[in-house]
């Protein structure tokens, strides 16, 4: 195997990521990055968003998300993550990636990892850490809305972090995807002994939840603010699962970040800010009609501000996802790598 001294490049496979993950506290490694984001010592432009049709006449796209992270991990690099929702048909990953890490001097690659498996983990990550910092009685009931790649990483985390869980209800539009997601975590959820629901609407998992998941890809909403019990976190990581009105009437709507948020013109709340419906956390509000975003995620890590008042607070989290979170991530990988000689050394 080729030294580190060579100045190679470290190629870690799925499978390394995989493995060195396991030896990992994910959360833990996203709390720092908002730490670090919180007190300024991050970089974090716009995301490259690239969206084409392929030769099957299918809508695709590729991101790009570049970012530095300060501090201890004291790294830059970037994701990319490319997309197709007819993937799986073909047998196929909806998603798939890599991320690139950066010296941070000479600014040379260092290392190239698998980034989807890490992108899914980061974005499970960012949920168990505001359900952590947000959560008010202990939490026995969750749904998950959505039987993919995202279902599955959210539910390992939650059964891990949750110890008061009990069970989970299921809702996908595929009792498919249902199945093989149950065959998948079925030892998990065994060993915890928490109950795997699949119901028939997204109304009836939701109704019956402390936590909500979305993971989703649909671009019209459904969720009513009705649904949602005194008490109950509602993550929304997909694109548009609540209606307005959840927005509108929800106790606390958190973000991560609100320039990227409000910049984006495919989510939600981006389109809210662009109607003139929401502004953000330090903007002044004018009229009766606009909501005001409470904070980002960084305030309520930090204690600059609460993110929940009561017990019986109605809690909106949404999370664009933040190229730090990956960049922190990858970079506490490779490092395992480096000290544990995992990964195959590339020339360059």
């Amino acid at each position: 195997m080729q030294s580190q001294n060579e100045q190679g490049i470290l190629y870690l496979s799925q499978k390394d990521v995989e493995q060195i993950c396991q030896e990992l506290d994910s959360v833990e490694i996203i709390r720092e990055a908002f730490i670090l984001h919180g007190s300024g010592q991050t970089v974090l432009p716009d995301e490259a968003y690239l969206t084409w049709r392929n030769g099957h006449g299918e809508q695709v796209r590729s991101l790009g998300l570049p970012a530095y992270v300060g501090g201890a991990i004291n790294k830059a690099g970037i994701k990319v993550i490319n997309g197709n929702i007819h993937n799986p048909s073909r047998g196929l990953p909806r998603a798939s990636g890599l991320t690139l890490l950066f010296d941070e001097n000479s600014v040379r690659i260092l290392s190239v990892m698998e980034g989807a498996y890490l992108s899914s983990l980061r974005t499970a990550s960012v949920s168990l850490l505001a359900v952590e910092i947000l959560q008010g009685s202990p939490i026995c009931s969750v749904a998950v809305i959505g039987a993919g790649v995202l279902a599955m990483a959210h539910i390992e985390l939650l059964l891990k972090r949750l110890p008061a869980l009990q069970v989970i209800h299921i809702f996908d539009l595929s009792q498919q995807r249902i199945q093989v997601l149950h065959d998948q975590i079925q030892e998990q959820l065994q060993q915890r002994k928490v109950v795997f629901h699949a119901v028939e609407s997204a109304e009836e998992a939701i109704k019956e939840a402390q936590l909500i998941i979305t993971a989703t890809t649909t671009t019209e909403g459904y969720i009513r603010y009705s649904w949602l019990q005194a008490g109950a976190i509602l993550v929304n990581i997909s694109l548009d699962d609540p209606l307005p009105e959840v927005v509108f009437q929800a106790d606390s709507v958190i973000v991560d970040d609100w320039g990227l948020v409000k910049s984006d013109t495919r989510r939600l709340i981006g389109r809210m800010y662009r109607q003139g419906q929401v502004v953000g956390p330090n903007e002044k509000v004018e009229g009766s009609t606009q909501r005001q975003i409470d904070a980002e995620m960084s305030d309520i890590v930090t204690g600059k501000k609460k993110g929940r008042n009561s017990n019986h607070d109605i809690i909106l989290v949404n999370p664009f996802g933040l190229a730090i979170e990956d960049v922190a991530l990858s970079a506490r990988v490779y490092q395992h790598a480096l000290q544990h000689n995992i990964g195959i050394w590339l020339e360059r």
